[in-house]
């Protein structure tokens, strides 16, 4: 999942509800990775890339 072994479950006496509630709904990082990855590959197929697009001025 891309996060340590234990990052949640590790806690003692924290019910399984109550890892759930804890890491909430929160983006696993890989696949937020993933999801950046795709949206970026889509962009460049249209020929832009969200890298070095300039952005708009404030």
């Amino acid at each position: 999942m891309g996060l340590p072994p234990g990052h949640v479950t590790a806690v003692p006496g924290l019910s399984r509800t109550a890892q759930l509630k804890a890491l909430g709904n929160g983006v696993v990082p890989l696949q937020a990775v993933s999801a950046l990855e795709h949206l970026r590959a889509r962009a460049a197929a249209r020929g832009h890339d969200p890298l070095t697009a300039p952005t708009a001025a404030p």
